[in-house]
């Protein structure tokens, strides 16, 4: 079991909008504030948001480079999949895989992948069966 999961951000304000929409939707809580950095909790787990400092702002984020590729989230429901891409779309998150949605990994996976202010890919996913 993963405790918890620390990302270092771009623009904390920014990151902060996005991820307290994305995360109210799948029953994440504000866990902890502070001035440069939160963090959301469901059940014991939970993922922390730090302003990265300036000097390393430069290089910014790829999922492709050595590192982290992207989270994957887990919801009960195709519904629950489609309210959040919906939401998040809304929002103004970049869709990726538009032309595979909902099956872009399998016929038994309900998926929606998306990018976060920084360009994290992430997935919310569901079983199809």
């Amino acid at each position: 079991m993963i405790d918890h999961i620390e990302l270092y951000v771009n623009n904390l304000v920014e990151t902060r909008k996005f991820y307290s929409t994305l995360l109210s939707l799948m029953n994440y809580q504000l866990y902890q504030d502070w001035e440069h950095g939160f963090s959301y909790r469901y059940k014991t787990f939970y993922i922390v948001f730090v302003q990265a400092e300036e000097s390393y702002r430069e290089k910014g984020f790829h999922r492709k480079n050595i590192g982290l590729n992207h989270l994957a989230f887990s919801v009960d429901s195709i519904e629950q999949v489609d309210q959040i891409r919906v939401r998040m779309k809304d929002f103004g998150a970049k869709e990726l895989y538009v032309d595979k949605f909902p099956f872009a990994v399998g016929k038994d996976r309900y998926t929606f992948f998306f990018e976060d202010p920084d360009r994290l890919k992430l997935e919310v996913v569901a079983q199809a069966c």
